[in-house]
């Protein structure tokens, strides 16, 4: 069970990584958004109310990959364009977050922060997953990190999602708050940079 110290160092380490990272991102981000609006049409700044923390609703920023229209779930990569595709492969398209990372709705490694009907249902001994601030990354994250393409392959991507994918994710999440420690972010989050 993660400790209210822990959660205090986690919280340090957050906004010091974030302020160490913000001068080399800064540009980079700015220049996404300005391809994303060209791309896509629309502002190229996208946010969505997830649910956060303590089961609090948040805005999750993200550079926009879609461009307007229904997107169904298991078809989001279809409907991206080739620089969105990009984006979303790399995960550059996450790097907005680094704001929600700041002001303090997200860690960079934790539990990918849900729509609503998700992590907000959760009962009994899973509602410790929402001890943590949402993540950037976490082992979850890694795990799926080709969810959209698994979704495709199905004949019911949302039904999938919330019987296997779902279900797997809260294990998944909850043995990492459970087992919480410095050195398992450190380890997530170097595994992410090399897409291990």
């Amino acid at each position: 069970m993660i400790s209210k110290s822990q959660l205090w160092g986690k919280r340090i380490f957050d906004v010091l990584l974030a302020l160490v990272c913000l001068p080399f991102l800064i540009v980079p981000i700015l220049l996404l958004i300005l391809v994303a609006t060209i791309d896509t049409k629309k502002w190229g700044i996208y946010w969505q109310h997830r649910v956060g923390q303590y089961g609090k609703l948040f805005r999750i920023y993200k550079i926009r990959t879609l461009a307007d229209g229904e997107h169904q779930l298991g078809q989001l990569d279809r409907s991206a364009s080739p620089i969105g595709k990009f984006l979303r492969q790399t995960k550059l398209n996450e790097l907005p977050q680094l704001y929600n990372v700041l002001i303090g709705d997200m860690s960079f490694v934790g539990p990918r922060p849900d729509l609503q009907g998700f992590a907000d249902e959760l009962i009994g001994d899973n509602r410790i997953i929402l001890e943590v601030k949402p993540g950037i990354t976490g082992p979850a994250t890694l795990k799926y990190r080709h969810e959209e393409r698994v979704l495709e392959r199905q004949n019911n991507p949302k039904h999938y999602n919330r019987t296997i994918i779902w279900v797997d994710k809260v294990k998944i999440n909850k043995k990492y708050v459970q087992n919480y420690s410095f050195y398992l972010d450190l380890t997530l989050i170097l595994k992410s940079i090399l897409n291990k």
